[in-house]
């Protein structure tokens, strides 16, 4: 391997351009449709709140229960077969939405399509990894984050414009295919290093499908995201029914791509000087505030400089809490570290969007993002007391 000292261990290698830009096309394709969903349901089959709650759950909750075993079989077999098998499959669930003629079949198509999405994302995080240099890596994984938050910044926005100027909700899901699809393309020309499959010798246990000393991070992770699937599953509508806004939920995502972006270039620098810890506090702490502005203050100044807030919180954040499972983990568990990861976002996303439905159908939007944001400080609260400590005691590089 070429070390830096030759000035050519190169961040941005061709390999990472590609998994960057393959998971980018990937995270947008999922989330140009995401804030329309709710809408989908309420215009297409007259679905109420908490119907809504429920349907969109089923895709977060297969996501979640394929995770672990995603982490396994990347571990285990070779990591772009994987790779490819599950975008071809998330690819071709899109499909399936034009076919969605009932709300149940909608939930059925919707919640298949998870199992996908979440070996996909397990599979192609732990790809980021084996094709960054070590000396990079910690920064690469910032930078790779990237790719998921500008889709998450952008996708909503562009979905959003869709629905607002083409009012065609099939137009929108064959948006969606077609990014998939150029997506497992880009994918497709990745030429991973070679490496040495995991053999396992013992009989399976719950370390092959779940990181055990990463349940602290997990527990802060999930409290974290769980305030986010409340907001990210019922901005739209909370926006435009009880705030009066029209056309805020696009700028919302915009002004919190421009806080994903800033807090990237300073993050990048500072997770590279291998200040892990402090972009993870930092960055959950800014979370924090950013959701108890948003559920205390109904005013446009506070909404959206809430965005912004949301943008710096989760780029610091994320990659932070990624680069410290991934050194609570021996080389050999890299994929079990990234599902455990996304298994506690999606645990708390799911969690989110069940209880935020629940919570708006039987009181208000308003008092749904109180609960998320009551949610969020016992994440912050989390990190502070048990996962700092633990994390400095028991990493691995």
């Amino acid at each position: 391997m070429l070390t830096s000292e030759e000035g050519k261990e190169k961040l941005w290698n061709g390999n990472f351009v590609k998994v960057f830009t393959g998971n980018f096309l990937l995270f947008f394709a999922f989330y140009v449709i995401m804030p329309i969903l709710p809408l989908y349901l309420r215009d297409t089959f007259d679905a109420d709140k908490q119907m809504i709650g429920v349907v969109l759950s089923g895709y977060t909750l297969t996501a979640l229960l394929v995770r672990p075993f995603g982490g396994y079989i990347v571990d285990s077999f070779p990591r772009k077969t994987v790779l490819l098998i599950c975008y071809f499959i998330f690819f071709i669930f899109f499909a399936g939405y034009f076919l969605a003629w009932t709300v149940m079949l909608f939930a059925i198509v919707r919640t298949l399509h998870g199992f996908s999405f979440g070996a996909l994302t397990v599979a192609s995080s732990t790809m980021a990894i084996d094709v960054l240099y070590p000396s990079r890596r910690a920064e690469g994984i910032g930078y790779y984050g990237l790719s998921n938050n500008l889709a998450m910044a952008i996708g909503p926005t562009v979905g959003l414009i869709l629905y607002n100027y083409v009012t065609d909700f099939n137009y929108i899901f064959a948006v969606s295919l077609v990014t998939a699809g150029m997506g497992l393309a880009v994918d497709c020309a990745i030429k991973p290093r070679n490496r040495s499959l995991r053999v396992d010798r013992q009989p399976i246990s719950l370390d092959h499908f779940f990181l055990l000393k990463g349940w602290r991070l997990g527990l802060s992770m999930a409290c974290l995201s769980f305030s986010f699937g409340v907001l990210s599953n019922y901005l739209a509508i909370y926006c435009r029914d009880e705030l009066g806004m029209s056309g805020g939920t696009g700028t919302f995502f915009m002004l919190a791509a421009v806080g994903l972006m800033v807090s990237r270039l300073i993050g990048g620098r500072s997770l590279r000087k291998g200040k892990i810890v402090q972009n993870a506090a930092f960055g959950a702490t800014f979370f924090m505030f950013c959701y108890l502005l948003f559920a205390t203050v109904s005013h446009p100044v506070a909404y959206y400089s809430t965005a912004i807030i949301i943008g710096l919180g989760n780029g610091h954040m994320f990659p932070a809490y990624q680069s410290m499972f991934i050194n609570l983990a021996s080389n050999s568990q890299r994929g079990t570290a990234n599902s455990t990861l996304l298994t506690s976002w999606d645990v708390g996303i799911g969690l989110g969007v069940l209880a935020g439905g629940a919570v708006a159908e039987s009181i208000s939007y308003h008092s749904a993002f109180m609960v998320a944001a009551a949610v969020n400080v016992a994440g912050v609260v989390v990190f502070h007391t048990l996962c700092r400590s633990h994390y400095l005691r028991n990493r691995l590089r």
